[in-house]
């Protein structure tokens, strides 16, 4: 709701009432991720009956853990192979128009059979449009991606977006990269990594 925060899309998802919160009890704790990721495919179902642009389901975690980027990195990802492993259990497919290794250029990942963008917020965030009072992890829908590049409103979302984050962090985040360029994993907890950064994620469902 602040007017600085730099992602129209965000903006535009609240503005239609798309942009669907859930309460998770801590980023720490897998206490109740079975329910989390039951409210993910169901997200996801919904989305395939009736795609649409600007939509997005955010998990805020209610109880305030300090953490740093490292200590969120690990926790997020440690929620995002629960859920995963979870979506392979029940034998949910994985959304083959996306890899599921993180290494690789068109990583994303799948839940319900769509595949999805994690966006990590936390109190610690380096960077000022990663911060939230508490912690959140926001999941965007890929295919909402490819049907604004179809559209050919991509590029200049894009570029919007990059624009009024530098105006607010006064640099651009040195993270951004295009789907297909290089692995979006190292972008989703908002820490700057390295080259040689690994991602501690394994989809049960990937190719070996």
């Amino acid at each position: 709701m602040d007017r600085r925060f730099p992602c129209v899309g965000a903006k535009s998802a609240l503005s239609r009432g798309t942009l669907h919160v859930l309460v998770g009890w801590s980023i720490d704790s897998g206490w109740d991720d079975v329910r989390l990721h039951r409210e993910l495919l169901a997200w996801a179902d919904s989305y395939s009956a009736d795609p649409g642009l600007f939509r997005s389901l955010a998990i805020i975690f209610a109880k305030p853990v300090p953490l740093d980027e490292e200590a969120f990195e690990r926790a997020m990802w440690d929620r995002l192979q629960s859920l995963a492993d979870k979506d392979a259990w029940l034998g949910v497919p994985f959304d083959e128009r996306v890899s599921g290794d993180p290494d690789d250029p068109h990583f994303s990942l799948s839940f319900g059979g769509e595949a999805f963008f994690a966006v990590g917020l936390h109190p610690a965030a380096s960077r000022p449009a990663r911060r939230f009072e508490r912690p959140v992890i926001v999941f965007n829908l890929h295919d909402q991606f490819e049907q604004l590049r179809q559209e050919g409103r991509y590029e200049k979302i894009r570029e919007t977006i990059i624009g009024r984050d530098t105006d607010l962090a006064g640099s651009p985040n040195p993270m951004l990269s295009r789907h297909g360029e290089s692995s979006e994993a190292a972008q989703y907890s908002g820490r700057l990594v390295g080259n040689d950064w690994k991602c501690p994620f394994h989809d049960p469902r990937a190719a070996v």
